[in-house]
């Protein structure tokens, strides 16, 4: 069921760890390929292509990614947070930009073009209300 609701989810919190020990979590769009979860830094606009949390994976690759929902139904609520070793990929695999294009209809025209943070996923806890 943790799988599902992660393939299902549309946005999720990536956290990473600064050189200074403390966390740095942003949202992502993510899609998952085989034991692999894939993000990319895409061409939407930032201050710059130089991002903290590649500088904080280049550091300690370990990251956790954090996916939710919320309603204000309690009984609708859950989460699932995946940690794993993550790496930066300057050169995609055609199966991790196929399935982002395939999840995310606004990179249909404009593809993410990198660079790439592939999470090797160690381990998978979640929690839901029912």
């Amino acid at each position: 069921m943790p799988f599902d609701q992660l393939r299902q989810a549309r946005f999720g919190i990536l956290t990473s760890v600064r050189a200074n020990g403390r966390p740095h979590a942003v949202p992502i769009v993510y899609a998952l390929v085989g034991d692999q979860l894939v993000t990319a830094v895409d061409q939407k606009p930032k201050s710059t292509r130089m991002l903290t949390r590649l500088e904080n994976i280049r550091l300690n690759p370990a990251v956790s990614i954090l996916v939710h929902h919320d309603a204000e139904d309690w009984s609708q609520l859950w989460w699932v947070r995946v940690d794993g070793e993550a790496q930066i990929v300057d050169q995609a695999e055609p199966e991790w930009q196929a399935a982002l294009v395939e999840k995310y209809p606004q990179y249909r025209e404009q593809p993410p073009d990198g660079p790439w943070i592939v999470v090797t996923i160690d381990r998978v806890s979640h929690w839901e209300h029912a």
